[in-house]
């Protein structure tokens, strides 16, 4: 219960965080990093009274309250399916996760002070702690992440040039850190299946495909480890 109380308070603050990253993205490495970290501005009482924020805030507070809800579910059923050796890491991995499925689809942004710092603790993961994978097949995964999505880019730009960004391709390669090319060319292939029934629900023909890799791959961790 301990692990899912984290799991709750962390998860509500999934849409804050999202929010700030909206403020100030795109931005560079450093900028992101100064923003994140400065203090909000405080509203004045007046804008606090208005229908509109309110409105706003009382949909804000309920969707904090759902991904809590749901950041909790995952972290109890990580230690009761892991087990508590290892168990920050798969609790950073899983939370990584749902924020960047938030950012991305609020914004169709993956940004590098997420992606980049999670493939670097992958693949430090896979290096000394990680008992499915290993260093070299954490640093082959990365390279297939991101190479792989570069090729079919290529290979598709004349159908559509934003067949990828460059977010989802690092994402995907910090995916690839974390799991080994086993594991990544599975959470590929459930992404893409995910995507094709959020695009049929949504009736839409692009979107955010960030969060289908990364609901993958935090199925495909449940299901292969």
């Amino acid at each position: 219960m301990f692990y899912a109380l984290i799991g709750f308070v962390l998860g509500c603050f999934i849409p804050y965080m999202a929010r700030r990253f909206a403020k100030f993205m795109p931005a560079t490495f450093a900028y992101a990093l100064v923003e994140i970290c400065r203090a909000g501005k405080r509203l004045s009482a007046q804008k606090r009274q208005d229908k509109r924020y309110r409105k706003l805030k009382n949909k804000f507070l309920w969707r904090s309250v759902v991904c809590g809800l749901v950041t909790s579910a995952l972290f109890f059923a990580a230690v009761w399916h892991f087990g508590e050796y290892g168990v920050v890491w798969h609790l950073f991995f899983i939370w990584s996760l749902l924020l960047l499925t938030e950012i991305d689809w609020r914004m169709f942004l993956l940004p590098d002070i997420l992606t980049i710092p999670l493939l670097i603790i992958g693949f430090v993961y896979a290096a000394f702690i990680a008992d499915w994978t290993f260093a070299a097949d954490s640093a082959l995964g990365a390279g297939v992440g991101y190479f792989m999505p570069v090729l079919a880019t290529l290979l598709l730009v004349w159908k559509n040039k934003d067949m990828f960004g460059g977010g989802d391709i690092k994402l995907l390669a910090a995916i690839g850190a974390w799991f080994g090319v086993e594991k990544l060319i599975y959470t590929i292939l459930l992404s893409v299946v995910i995507f094709a029934v959020q695009s049929l629900i949504l009736r839409q023909r692009s979107g955010a495909y960030g969060p289908a890799a990364a609901i993958s791959a935090i199925v495909i961790a449940f299901y292969f480890f």
